[in-house]
């Protein structure tokens, strides 16, 4: 049986999906996203192991707190780069009858990627910049896995929670956000909803500590006033 590299376990996520979600943060990301709040999961060296065993074992834990919309959470790094074990992890969750969500970039697509995702009740999905230079920018990758991973979804016919983080003065404009909202009008057929998220720089200590150049050193904190007027937009 296929195990995972694990970066790390939150056992009571409010902010992951909706309800109450046991999250598993897997280790390992092609995209080098640069706010990225765990840099330390890029690397897929290193870290522990784990099996499907010890996620029904953890997961079956909180099921007292999940109720009808809780469940689990596969998150990152990038899950999708773990596509075989998702697989098999959710399937075994599924049989627990506990249910899963992906949480991803879409950053990542191979021969597993379309299984796990058909095995998914839901995505919740970062597509980082609608545009795909600005995209490349940001995630160091191309756009086209992303697209990809949007098709997928919509062949499954699965729910897309749609997050972007805003960036001050990268992304923070009106015209910004409404071009978000055109291209998962024309993308994404079964919207479960859209949400914008306010960057933060709490990561740049552990940027440092890696040795890694933080780009955005010096830009602020989004503006929550500012934010959810920009969310009132979508």
């Amino acid at each position: 049986m296929t195990t995972g590299r694990l970066h790390s376990i939150e056992t009571f996520g409010a902010v992951d999906g909706p309800g109450i979600r046991t999250v598993f943060f897997l280790q390992g990301c092609p995209a080098r996203c640069v706010y990225c709040h765990n840099p330390d999961s890029w690397s897929t060296a290193g870290k522990e192991e784990i099996s499907v065993e010890q996620v029904v074992h953890t997961a079956q834990r909180g099921r007292p707190y999940y109720g009808k919309d809780g469940g689990v959470t596969f998150s990152g790094g990038e899950p999708l780069l773990q596509g075989e074990f998702l697989i098999e992890a959710m399937e075994a969750l599924s049989k627990e009858g506990i249910s899963s969500i992906l949480d991803t970039s879409g950053t990542w697509v191979d021969d597993f990627t379309k299984g796990a995702i058909e095995k998914s009740q839901m995505l919740l999905l970062d597509v980082k910049h609608p545009d795909e230079e600005k995209f490349k920018e940001i995630t160091g990758v191309s756009q086209d896995n992303l697209l990809q991973v949007i098709d997928f979804a919509n062949d499954e016919n699965k729910p897309l929670w749609i997050r972007q983080v805003i960036v001050p003065g990268i992304n923070d404009t009106e015209e910004d956000v409404k071009s978000l909202k055109a291209f998962v009008e024309q993308r994404v057929k079964n919207l479960y909803t859209i949400e914008l998220l306010g960057y933060h720089n709490m990561a740049i200590e552990k940027w440092d500590k890696l040795g890694i150049p933080y780009k955005l050193r010096n830009v602020p904190p989004m503006d929550r006033g500012r934010l959810a007027r920009l969310s009132q937009l979508l």
